[in-house]
């Protein structure tokens, strides 16, 4: 019988943690990010330059009349009309916030806490309608109350969604039937 002859692997200890590597990879990566960060920043300032010919946003009237609609929820921004990725972030257009809508017969009066109200004049709407996107935001099919309104020279697209979306239906029919009854009236 021959022998069997067990040589003992020789013992290695455990690979020791290089700590200037790894605090270079974490600055290093940290550092990636704040650029990502101020190259997008500078990107945002870079668009409300471009979009600087836009007129101040029309406040609410000191008399507005009564409220014939009212809705919370949020707002998701505004963008050139038609085109729903191109967002507008003039005049603090671009911030997405919470809104309070009221509707009168004077038009749309956009409070929104944290950031700039604006206000919609009746004479400005254009349509009306439900969508599911925009400006990066997509909700489910009709999930979206889109408002186009003329601000200058310049037709908006501004997205909002209610906090009950049942609420939606009733904004748009009334809102259309004021834009046709201003359109009918201005034809005479």
């Amino acid at each position: 019988m021959t022998p069997v002859i067990l040589l003992a692997a020789e013992k290695e200890s455990a690979q020791v943690t290089d700590w200037a590597a790894r605090i270079g990879w974490v600055v290093g990566l940290g550092l990636f990010v704040a650029l990502v960060y101020w190259l997008m920043r500078e990107g945002w300032k870079w668009r409300g330059t471009l979009q600087g010919d836009l007129p101040e946003l029309p406040t609410a009237p000191d008399d507005p009349g009564p409220a014939r609609l009212s809705m919370s929820g949020r707002y998701h921004g505004s963008t050139t009309a038609g085109q729903w990725l191109d967002r507008i972030v003039a005049r603090g257009l671009g911030t997405r916030s919470r809104a309070e809508l009221t509707l009168t017969d004077a038009g749309v009066d956009v409070v929104r806490p944290g950031a700039t109200d604006f206000f919609v004049p009746a004479a400005a709407l254009r349509e009306a309608r439900l969508d599911k996107g925009i400006a990066g935001k997509v909700l489910t099919e009709g999930g979206l109350l889109v408002l186009t309104w003329q601000h200058g020279e310049k037709l908006i697209d501004s997205g909002f969604r209610s906090d009950h979306a049942a609420e939606h239906n009733e904004w748009v029919e009334t809102l259309t039937d004021m834009i046709n009854k201003r359109e009918t009236e201005g034809a005479r």
